[in-house]
């Protein structure tokens, strides 16, 4: 239960200080997570980054005073963070889709995001079935990129490069490379500093010679660690989509469990992806609280 409370807490500390500069390193320290982890999880519940959920939240807040006081749009945009005019109002309208002086000259119905909390769903028309593995350190061999987290970058950016790598002869090199835990989507390297990550496209195994001509190649080792699996059935991307908000929704609050600083993956097996029937899973390290 302390993970949903950590997490109401953020939202709390947000909503308190609106109108005044919010770091996310502090939101995510509020909440007693990693920044990266605590954004990864924001979004998968709510599917939205926290810079877009606090950019509409302020501008829901700043048309509420255009439509109810007399303090100059000027003076709003510049309580609620723009340091113009102008950048406000581009905002404003993204939003909202009328312009800060239409919506008072008019009295425009205004789009409203409210305030976000999270709560514990107890579901039992379905089990969420894993199981725990403690697995021994085994390499990894594919192509690697890093990718920005900033504003939710890696969320927009991984789709394109299994995209690239899907559409390629790299797709079958794989395929044709792969161990009992199929193609993997592995998440590591984490750096809070450059608020950048590592996601690695890859199969078991230390070497594919036909892959080492790639500029991204890479060979890594994924520690020993204890992880919870979680089968994912279903057609691709809903299925797994869906099995990661359960996860973070139902099934973190429910166990005694916390994500282990450790690379995590997606192993996808073979099928075709878009059937009823396909399977997958996902692998998240863990220790306990």
């Amino acid at each position: 239960m302390n993970y949903i409370k950590d997490m109401n807490n953020a939202l709390d500390y947000i909503e308190k200080n609106i109108d005044k500069d919010i770091s996310q390193e502090e939101v995510a320290r509020v909440a007693h997570i990693s920044k990266f982890h605590f954004l990864r999880i924001f979004n998968i519940l709510t599917g939205m980054t926290l810079g877009q959920y606090i950019r509409e939240r302020r501008l829901t807040l700043a048309a509420k005073e255009i439509m109810s006081t007399n303090m100059k749009i000027i003076d709003i945009s510049y309580k609620y963070g723009y340091e113009t005019p102008e950048a406000f109002t581009k905002a404003f309208k993204a939003l909202h889709k009328v312009s800060p002086t239409e919506a008072r000259k008019k009295g425009e119905i205004l789009r409203a995001t409210t305030p976000i909390s999270f709560q514990l769903t107890v579901k039992g028309e379905k089990r969420m079935d894993y199981k725990i593995v403690s697995k021994d350190s085994f390499k990894v061999v594919g192509l690697s990129r890093r990718f920005s987290t900033k504003n939710g970058e890696n969320f927009k950016e991984i789709p394109k490069f299994w995209d690239e790598v899907n559409s390629s002869e790299i797709d079958n090199i794989l395929i044709n490379n792969q161990g009992n835990l199929g193609i993997l989507g592995i998440c590591t390297g984490f750096c809070e500093a450059k608020d950048e990550m590592k996601y690695m496209i890859a199969v078991q195994g230390d070497e594919i010679e036909a892959l080492k001509s790639y500029k991204d190649y890479e060979v890594f080792e994924i520690p020993k660690s204890t992880f919870a699996v979680f089968e994912s059935i279903g057609p691709m991307p809903n299925s797994i989509q869906n099995t990661w908000h359960k996860i973070f929704a139902e099934w973190f609050p429910a166990t005694q469990y916390e994500h282990a600083n450790a690379p995590e993956f997606e192993a996808y097996f073979s099928g075709d992806p878009h059937g009823e029937d396909y399977r997958c899973e996902i692998w998240i390290p863990i220790i306990e609280k």
